[in-house]
């Protein structure tokens, strides 16, 4: 029997052979779907569901309805594969950097730096890429050695030429929506002015799904999987799992075996 299978938030990782749910998909083969809503598919309707780092971008509240979401569309006995930022990595690496520092260790400072921006920066910035964009952009090649250490293949989709990501995401937004933009803008500043379309310009990006509204370490997110109705919760690494032949779908492993984000926690859980 196939493998029925369901990958929510896939971005552009994604198996042809799988159901691949996207806000904004990248491929035909995507279904166009916002899970702030309701997962559309009937109970028990799948063997695998798998999420990655989409879980952060739901607050504390909205993670926990989103796992029960996933497990409502699980069969019994089914997995549930979560990979999401790992707090209790991102904690060792700043208090590991923060001493050496305060003992005169200036090679400590590019750590210090990263690890306070994997911390705070998605989930206070106001601007598309924020100060990480910015930090990898204009990284030296020490600099660009560590963070590559940190986010694996993910740094060069992050380090484009100068230029190139804001004009890729405007050729992403369809015409008739920038239209649309540019009407309620000029209404706004009419009403509003200036300060209103400063406030304007945060909410929506607040709203883009950008922002990280909630991190976790391997504790709390398995008893965030047993709260909504999983058992067996089990940390692993990014090419270990119960699900069969999980290597070969490349969806936290590249071709040659690395692993696509090295910052992540890789946890499973088991519909009962």
């Amino acid at each position: 029997m196939s493998l029925r299978a369901l990958n929510l938030g896939c971005g552009e990782r994604y198996c042809p052979d799988w159901v691949n749910l996207d806000l904004h998909p990248s491929d035909p083969s995507v279904q166009a779907w916002d899970l702030q809503a309701d997962v559309p598919f009937p109970e028990a309707s799948f063997d695998v569901v798998y999420h990655s780092h989409v879980l952060e971008h739901f607050s504390k509240a909205d993670g926990l309805q989103l796992l029960e979401r996933c497990r409502r569309v699980l069969r019994p006995g089914g997995t549930l594969r979560v990979v999401v930022p790992d707090l209790e990595r991102i904690v060792q690496l700043y208090l590991g950097a923060f001493a050496k520092c305060v003992a005169g260790d200036q090679q400590a400072t590019t750590q210090y730096d990263w690890a306070m921006l994997e911390m705070y920066d998605q989930t206070v910035r106001e601007r598309s890429g924020g100060e990480m964009l910015a930090y990898v952009q204009d990284a030296n090649e020490s600099q660009l050695a560590f963070v590559k250490e940190r986010l694996g293949a993910e740094l060069q989709r992050m380090r484009p030429a100068k230029g190139e990501a804001a004009t890729a995401a405007r050729e992403r937004t369809h015409g008739a929506r920038r239209l649309a933009e540019t009407l309620r803008r000029k209404a706004l500043r009419l009403l509003a002015g200036r300060d209103g379309i400063s406030a304007y310009d945060q909410g929506m990006f607040r709203r883009s799904g950008e922002l990280h509204k909630w991190m976790y370490d391997r504790y709390s997110l398995a008893s965030a999987l047993h709260f909504a109705g999983f058992t067996d919760e089990k940390q692993c690494e990014a090419a270990e799992s119960r699900i069969p032949q999980w290597a070969s779908f490349h969806l936290d492993t590249e071709p040659d075996g690395r692993t696509y984000k090295p910052d992540s926690l890789f946890m499973e859980a088991t519909r009962l």
